[in-house]
Parts: C-alpha cells; structure tokens; sequence
C-alpha cells in the first residue's frame, strides 16, 4: 500500500475503516468507510461474527472503489474494564559511579510488564512515571545518572484477555494482519488535542456510544485515565423509554431536536412523534426531550468531575476541557459544560493533522479515534524505521501470552513485582510518543 496506513475503529455504534498517507500539508485520507456496528458492547467485542458482518463490506468497499488491498491495521482497544494499577521496582546497583543506561532502564520496564495481575487479565502497557535515583527524588529520565540504588514508579494498563482475544480474531478472520492494538482514549486525544493544552493542562473526554473516556495532560504528560460506563446510546435509551418511542425514533430525536441545556429551549415548540400499530400520533415538547437529555449529560460530567478531583489536578486544568466523540454534537453540550464544571470547554474534530481539503464526512468529532490511530500508526511506522530502542519498547511481550483461544482460558503464570494496590486504580503519566508501542507482538499468529 505504499506508505499509507489503514485503521480500524470497532466502535459501538459505528465501525470506522480509514487509510491515509502523511503529506507536507498534513494527514491525507484516502479511503473512508463507515458502517453500522454490531456485536460490540460498551466499547468490547462480544460477537466476533457480528462484527465481521459490519466490517468486511467497509473493506470490500475500499478495495473495489480505490484499488487498495488493506493488509495490515492498527485497532483501538477499548472497553469499561480496562483499568491502571501503581506499581514499583527498585534495584541495588553494583557500582555508584556507573552511568544509568537505557538497556537498565528497559530492564526495569520489562520487568513490569511480567508483574502480576488477576486471572483473565494482561498487561497492554507500562508506563514509566519518575525514578527516584538515591536522594534525588521525581527524576523524569534517570539515563547518565549516577548512584546505587534506582526505583521507577508505573503504571500498568490492564486489560481483559477475552476482550484483547476477541478484537485480535476479528482483525485475522478478516484476513488483516494485526500491527497494533492501541488505548483508544490515546488515539482520541492524539487526534484533537494540541501541544499548548497538554502542557497547560486539559481533561480530553470523548464521548462514544457506549462508554465516556477521560484522559487529563499535565505539562505534556498524561497524569489519570478512567473509562465511564455510559455514553450516548444511554441518552439514546432514556429518550426511548421516557418519550415511549422506538429506538431509531430515539436516536433521530436527540439529533434533530436535543439540546442538553433545556433552559434555552423555548417553552411553545414540539416534535410529532408517529403512532405505533396504527395509534395516535402525539406530540412531545422541546423542553420534555432536553430535560432527559440534560438529565443523563449531568450524569456523565459529575462523573467526570469524580475522576477529574480523584486525579489531582483539578487546579491545574489551564486549556479546560475539550470533548469529542460522536456524543459531542449534542446542541448546547459545551455551554451546559462549562456551566457544570467551570472549566473552558470547547468541541474538538481531528481537523488540524488533516489537509484542508479534508471533507466534513471525516473531519468530525466522531472520527476522532480512526484519525489518531493513523496519526500514532504513521508515528510507529516511523520509529520502527529508526530502530531505537528508546523509541519503541515492547510492552507485551509474545511470551507473556498464553491463551486458548477467545473463550479466555489459560494465562501464564508470570512473575516480577507485585502491582501496588496504593494507585486507586487509575492514574497515568507518559507523553504519547513514549507511550505508544507494541502492545501486540504475536499479533500474526493465526486465530
């Protein structure tokens, strides 16, 4: 394929097939399908065929209208079980007066990436958060210091074997070749967030149909993570049972005529909604389809805020809050966001790594994650070329693997430090660049 890229974005309400190529005025796409998904539930893979049955045809598609053979991808992982532990490694080191090398320091992370984690789970990344070097405390790169004792503090991304299982099978029954699983909260906030944000300090949430992602940046770091549950197919299915409608009638209604901020629909304006089995039709207002809507919304960002307090750097949010995601487009959500939080809020689509010509079909909120799977694809592809070892580490070793099949199954025992339960379970640091890197070494094996 030249030296495009392809990504594949197995949304929950959407599947989302993308191949672009980097040019001197930015990311060009050069094929874009998008289908209807099925058999993805809150973020995870559940239904290996069904997903096949949304998937195949985008590819087919691409194939036959561009004459592009898609081969290898890079995926999005996500899902509400993923989760981040604290952990901590310290060594003796022999002779004080030896600088600290790259090779010791990967030796520390590899050792991580072998600490233990409960039954069905496995660890996706490791990330390096600060060395404490003797007596000097927070270190961010420890390389060409001296002393005779190093720790490094982590965090550990964990996720569920049958969901990383399950998104492999779909990518090789679909005869692709797996190049990358990658933290779609990663790739969102690759794709929409600029450097200035990361460095003031930006809580990124992304809004997808069945799950809501937060990642918070401080001085270009991600400092906390957390997945919530629900998302905007729940907004979808409150306005089902609350205004007795169909699901599809549901989800034209929060489209066409949702606001999240029902203080600024007017009081006089209603929808007709169709009868069903030949019954009335009747009448619903504005205001009735905002106040569920901006119910469920609150919901999302007092969860949000939870997370955003629990992460410690509620004060240090200088860019604010920026949103994306397909859930971003409700009316009125950066208004009723900044009401409910006091923070800067603005919505955020992939535009400014796209050529200008980019259409409006694919620079959406809701294309965010496919976009910044190319982006950190094309940086991969770039890093391998390179050959550094301090560009790409192998965070998921192909030993460490050891399953049968998607039904979960067997998970080697595997030793190192114990993961230390202090974390609260979410925090993280690393800039995206460190922090993207193989997470999926025998990803050719077959299904």
């Amino acid at each position: 394929m030249n030296n495009y890229v392809a990504a594949i974005d197995l949304g929950t309400t959407k599947v989302v097939t993308l191949v672009g190529e980097k040019t001197e005025s930015g990311f060009r796409i050069v094929a874009f399908r998008e289908a209807p998904s099925k058999g993805v539930m809150r973020g995870e893979v559940v239904n290996i065929q069904e997903v096949l049955d949304s998937l195949l045809p985008t590819i087919e598609e691409i194939k036959n209208e561009h004459s592009i053979e898609i081969k290898e991808v890079y995926v999005g992982i996500a899902g509400q079980n993923i989760k981040c532990a604290s952990a901590r490694i310290s060594r003796n080191r022999g002779r004080a007066d030896n600088l600290i090398s790259q090779d010791e320091i990967d030796d520390m992370i590899k050792e991580m990436s072998n600490s233990r984690v409960n039954a069905g789970e496995k660890i996706l990344h490791v990330i390096p958060q600060s060395y404490n070097v003797d007596d000097h405390m927070g270190v961010e790169n420890a390389k060409g210091m001296t002393g005779t004792r190093i720790e490094g503090d982590y965090k550990l991304f964990i996720g569920k074997i049958n969901s990383v299982e399950h998104s492999k099978l779909v990518i090789t029954r679909a005869g692709l070749k797996l190049r990358e699983l990658v933290l779609e909260p990663v790739a969102s906030a690759k794709a929409v967030l600029s450097e200035d944000e990361m460095e003031l300090g930006v809580a990124m949430v992304d809004i997808g149909g069945g799950t809501t992602d937060l990642l918070i940046y401080h001085n270009n770091i991600i400092r906390h993570t957390a997945v919530i549950p629900f998302g905007g197919n729940s907004i979808t299915e409150d306005l089902r049972q609350g205004c007795g409608v169909s699901l599809r009638n549901a989800e034209q209604m929060k489209i066409q005529y949702g606001s999240c901020y029902s203080e600024y629909v007017p009081e006089n304006r209603t929808v007709i909604i169709p009868g069903l089995g030949g019954r009335e039709s009747r009448e619903v207002s504005f205001k009735v389809i905002a106040g569920i809507i901006e119910a469920r919304v609150e919901e999302i960002i007092e969860a949000v805020m939870y997370e955003i307090e629990n992460s410690g750097y509620q004060d240090r949010l200088g860019a604010g809050i920026v949103i994306t995601g397909g859930g971003a487009l409700l009316t009125n959500l950066s208004q009723f966001v900044k009401y409910k939080t006091g923070y800067d809020t603005r919505i955020a689509s992939p535009s400014n790594h796209l050529c200008f010509d980019t259409s409006n079909e694919i620079c959406r909120p809701a294309t965010s994650t496919a976009i910044g799977l190319l982006l950190l694809g094309h940086e991969w592809e770039q890093n391998k070329v390179e050959e550094s070892p301090s560009c790409t580490t192998t965070l998921f070793p192909e030993e460490e693997i050891v399953s049968e099949g998607a039904s979960g199954g067997a998970q080697r025992e595997r030793g190192g430090s114990k993961i230390n339960p202090r974390s609260g379970g979410r925090k993280i640091l690393g800039s995206i660049p460190s922090f993207f890197g193989t997470i999926f070494d025998n990803s050719n094996d077959e299904a």
